[in-house]
């Protein structure tokens, strides 16, 4: 029996997509459900690295993360 190139390439993808699909995934240690990472509060005070130079700029970055809108204290 001979494949094409085309049928080939289509049953390799076949493949990979299928073992993707079974692939054991890591059980998490956690207790937590949320995939998500907690948020810190909005300061200098707060971060984990405070910079040194923190000026209104710096501030008001700080206080609107993670809005889509543009700091308006330039």
């Amino acid at each position: 029996m001979t494949f094409s190139r085309p049928a080939l390439a289509l049953l390799a993808i076949g493949l990979a997509g299928a073992a993707y699909a079974l692939r054991r995934t890591p059980s998490r240690s956690s207790g937590t459900k949320s995939p998500y990472q907690p948020v810190r509060n909005a300061g200098r005070e707060e971060m984990t690295l405070p910079m040194r130079r923190w000026d209104k700029v710096d501030e008001a970055l700080d206080e609107t993360f993670p809005a889509s809108d543009p700091v308006t204290t330039y």
